[in-house]
C-alpha cells in the first residue's frame, strides 16, 4: 500500500475516534441534566403546598334528647250508631264515607205504629184532664158545703182524695204522651256525635231491635287524632333519673316537641302535643303507653295507621353536635374526626356518638368547645399533617365541596394507613 494513502486512512480513525468521545461526552452531560431534573421535581413535589379544608369552631348548646317510638292512629271519639226502638228500616239517609254533623238524620224507621200510640196517649191525657177538672167541681162543692156545715166531712174527704187521683192521673197520662213522642222521636236515628260514618251495617226493609246488639253504623271523629305509642319502661325510667340527677333537663309542660313521621319517612307537617303517659306498665311487653294529639284537617291520619313518633323527651344543656359528613369510620366501625391545631396540624381523633339530629350527631365524648373540626375536605387530610383551615358554614359547604350538594351522611370508611395510626 503506497505510504499517502496508509496516511489518509490514519487520518480517518484518528477523526471518527475524537467524534466518538465528543458523542459520549454529550450523552454524559445529558445524563446528568436528566438526573439533576429529575431531583428538583421530586423536590418540588415534596414541597406541594398543605390542602385547604373547611373547619366549623365547635360550640356547646342545647340539644333536644329525642325518642323515636312506634306508634297507632286512633279516632278522638268513637261511636256506634244503634236503634233505640224497634221497627223495620224505611229509608237510609247519609252517604257512606262522607261527614255528619251530630243531630243529621241517618235513618228512619216505620214511625206509623209509634204515631199511634201518640195519639193513644193523647187521648188518655184528656181523659185524665175531664175527670180532673170534674174532680176540681166536686172538691169545691163539698167545700162550699162544709163551711155551712150541711155536708158531712166524709164527703169532703172523699171529694179531696178523688181530685188528688185525678192529678196524679193527669200527671201519668202527660209522662205517657211524653214517652209516646219520644219512641216517635226516635224512629228517625240520628248521630250522635261528628265526625266520618262507615259502612251501612243494616239495609232498607231490615229488622232492628231497641235491645239489639249489632250497630247500624259506625262514626268516628278524626279531626283532631290520638297516636298511641309505646316506650320501654327501662328507658323512661333512665330518662327521668337523668333529669332527677341533673344531667338533662325536663321540657315545660305543653312545650314538648312531637313529630309524626309515616312509615314510608316522610314527616307529617302538623306539629302534636303530649296528652298524657301511663302510670302502668303492660305486664306482658313492658311497655309505657303514651297518648299524642294531632290535628288531621286533610283526614290524612286515618284510624288503625301505623306511624313513628319523635318526642322530645329531655334537653341536654352544653352538647356538642358535628356535622355528619365530618365523621369517618375506620374498618371496625370506630367513628373518627379530623381536629386541626393551633399550629395546622389534623389530628384524628376517636369520639362516641350519641343520637342523629337531622344532618349532626350529637358527639358524648371526644370532643370539646372551641376545637377546630374538619367538615370539608376530610379525603385530602392525612393525619399529623399540615392544613390550611378555612371557615366552614352549610352555606358555603356546596363551594367548598366544588359545587357538589351538601351529603346527607358522611359517615365514610377511614382508609386502612388512617385506621392503623388511629390505632
Amino acid at each position: 500500500m503506497p505510504t499517502g494513502s496508509i496516511r489518509t486512512l490514519g487520518n480517518i480513525v484518528m477523526h471518527h475516534a475524537q467524534h466518538l468521545r465528543r458523542l459520549k461526552a454529550c450523552i454524559f452531560a445529558a445524563s446528568i441534566v436528566a438526573i439533576s431534573a429529575s431531583g428538583a421535581f421530586a423536590q418540588g413535589a415534596m414541597q406541594m403546598p398543605p390542602p385547604a379544608v373547611g373547619v366549623l369552631d365547635l360550640k356547646a348548646h342545647a340539644v333536644p334528647v329525642i325518642s323515636e317510638l312506634p306508634g297507632r292512629v286512633a279516632a278522638t271519639r268513637t261511636s256506634e250508631v244503634r236503634a233505640r226502638v224497634s221497627g223495620i228500616l224505611q229509608e237510609r239517609v247519609f252517604q257512606q264515607g262522607t261527614l255528619v254533623k251530630q243531630g243529621d238524620v241517618l235513618y228512619r224507621i216505620d214511625p206509623r205504629l209509634f204515631r199511634v200510640r201518640v195519639e193513644s196517649a193523647e187521648a188518655s191525657l184528656r181523659r185524665a184532664q175531664a175527670t180532673q177538672d170534674n174532680a176540681k167541681v166536686q172538691f169545691e162543692r163539698q167545700k162550699t158545703l162544709r163551711e155551712r156545715n150541711v155536708a158531712s166531712g166524709i164527703d169532703f174527704d172523699n171529694a179531696s182524695v178523688a181530685l188528688a187521683q185525678s192529678e196524679a192521673d193527669v200527671a201519668l197520662a202527660q209522662a205517657a204522651l211524653d214517652e209516646a213522642k219520644i219512641n216517635l222521636d226516635y224512629t228517625e236515628v240520628r248521630a250522635p256525635i261528628t265526625g266520618i260514618i262507615g259502612a251501612a251495617l243494616v239495609t232498607e226493609g231490615g229488622l232492628v231491635t231497641a235491645d239489639g246488639t249489632a250497630n247500624l253504623a259506625l262514626i268516628q271523629q278524626i279531626d283532631p287524632v290520638y297516636v298511641d305509642f309505646t316506650q320501654s319502661a327501662q328507658d323512661l325510667i333512665a330518662l327521668r333519673r337523668a333529669v332527677s340527677q341533673g344531667k338533662l333537663e325536663s321540657p315545660k309542660p305543653g312545650e314538648a316537641s312531637v313529630t309524626l313521621v309515616f312509615d314510608g319517612g316522610d314527616t307529617y307537617p302538623e306539629k302534636g302535643k303530649l296528652l298524657f303517659s301511663s302510670a302502668s306498665v303492660d305486664p306482658t311487653t313492658g311497655q309505657v303507653t303514651l297518648r299524642a294529639e294531632f290535628p288531621n284537617p286533610r283526614t290524612d291520619l286515618l284510624p288503625g295507621m301505623y306511624v313513628r313518633i319523635r318526642i322530645e323527651q329531655a334537653v341536654q344543656q352544653g352538647a356538642i353536635t358535628v356535622p355528619q359528613r365530618a365523621v369517618l369510620r375506620t374498618q371496625d366501625g370506630r367513628p373518627q374526626v379530623y381536629v386541626v391545631d393551633a399550629d395546622g396540624t389534623a389530628r384524628l381523633r376517636d369520639v362516641k356518638l350519641g343520637q342523629s339530629l337531622d344532618q349532626d350527631w350529637v358527639v358524648e365524648s371526644g370532643l370539646k368547645e372551641g376545637e377546630k373540626l374538619v367538615v370539608d375536605g376530610v379525603q385530602k387530610v392525612r393525619p399529623d399533617t399540615k392544613v390550611v383551615p378555612q371557615p366552614w358554614s352549610p352555606e358555603t359547604s356546596s363551594q367548598t365541596d366544588g359545587g357538589k350538594p351538601p351529603e346527607k351522611s358522611a359517615d365514610k370508611p377511614a382508609d386502612t394507613s388512617t385506621a392503623t395510626q388511629a390505632k
